[in-house]
């Protein structure tokens, strides 16, 4: 069900933890399934990401696209961070089931997240950027958000 490339960053994750006083951090969650992820980036002042870690609550899937998605970023300036998609942490991960092709689209959300923070504590734009969700399904019932 699971590629050896997903059970080994579920097993043995990559970056987890807290970077104190980050530049940017972002939280997203699925309301359906309960997963949860928050993302922490140390951006240098020429726009690097020099640290990245995580936290995830969630399923070994959620785990894997966490870890999948910190490798991805680091080392990486903020537009080429922005350009990570769902569907590039599904394809360095050798595929994801179906079902769980959400956790990939929260990584994604997370690092969108975790650059909109580091945008607004700076006070600037970052060309592409939107503002993130907290849930990734919100809208498509109820377009209120609650807090």
């Amino acid at each position: 069900m699971y590629s050896e490339k997903v059970m080994d960053h579920f097993q043995h994750p990559r970056n987890m933890g807290e970077i104190e006083d980050a530049s940017g951090v972002g939280t997203v969650g699925n309301a359906k399934c309960g997963d949860i992820m928050r993302m922490y980036l140390d951006i240098d002042d020429d726009g690097i990401i020099q640290d990245v870690k995580f936290k995830t609550f969630g399923c070994g899937a959620a785990v894997a696209t966490s870890s999948m998605a910190t490798e991805l970023v680091k080392g990486k300036n903020i537009q080429e961070a922005l350009q990570v998609t769902n569907k590039a942490v599904m394809e360095a991960l050798d595929g994801l089931p179906p079902v769980k092709v959400h956790c990939s689209l929260l990584a994604e959300e997370a690092i969108h997240a975790a650059l909109w923070d580091y945008a607004e504590k700076h006070g600037i734009k970052i060309e592409g950027l939107k503002k993130p969700k907290s849930d990734i399904h919100e809208g498509e019932e109820d377009e209120e958000e609650e807090y």
